[in-house]
């Protein structure tokens, strides 16, 4: 006799948030508790030097009780790395960090982010935005085409998408492995 697979475990529900890292800004965009709609929520100045704009991100993810952040993962079109890459792992990496001193209950993963800032530039072209305009949002607009593409993969997946980060011993509150996130995809 044999046994029918398991039903998926049901997604947790909850907010996601999406992160656009760039050089000299961070897009933030945020889901609603249930998946469904991704919405922009700001442009952080990048701090490298302070962080204050991880710092933000950890209070918002607090403030929304949010179960996951999604960090675009820049890749070029053939899935390799990017000079961007690293700084992308990087901060995903020390914002978990972040994350888990501040008692958040959020994993961070990476997801791939492959054309997220060109189709956020196109779609702000077709909302009749001009170019210069562009700057002030395009970041919002690309965190959020990374968080809708995690989104659809969870759902079509029923797991969480992208990839888990690591905090490094010693830079979590215990001082211990801690893997950000639940399974891999």
């Amino acid at each position: 006799m044999s046994k029918a697979p398991l039903p998926p475990p049901a997604l947790q529900r909850g907010v996601r948030l999406g992160i656009d890292v760039g050089r000299a800004r961070v897009g933030l965009a945020a889901s609603d508790p249930d998946g469904i709609l991704a919405t922009p929520v700001k442009t952080l100045r990048r701090d490298e030097k302070k962080g204050s704009d991880r710092r933000v991100i950890v209070r918002e993810a607090l403030e929304r009780d949010a179960v996951t952040v999604y960090v675009g993962h820049p890749v070029n079109l053939q899935g390799r790395p990017t000079p961007s890459t690293e700084d992308a792992v990087q901060y995903a990496t020390d914002l978990a960090a972040e994350l888990e001193r501040a008692g958040s209950r959020a994993g961070v993963r990476l997801v791939d982010e492959r054309l997220s800032t060109v189709t956020a530039h196109r779609q702000l072209h077709e909302a009749g935005r001009s170019s210069r305009q562009h700057r002030e949002v395009v970041d919002q607009v690309a965190a959020v085409q990374i968080l809708e593409q995690a989104l659809n993969m969870q759902q079509s997946l029923q797991q969480d998408a992208g990839r888990p980060v690591t905090v490094p011993a010693g830079e979590s509150s215990e001082g211990e492995d801690v893997t950000r996130g639940r399974s891999d995809s």
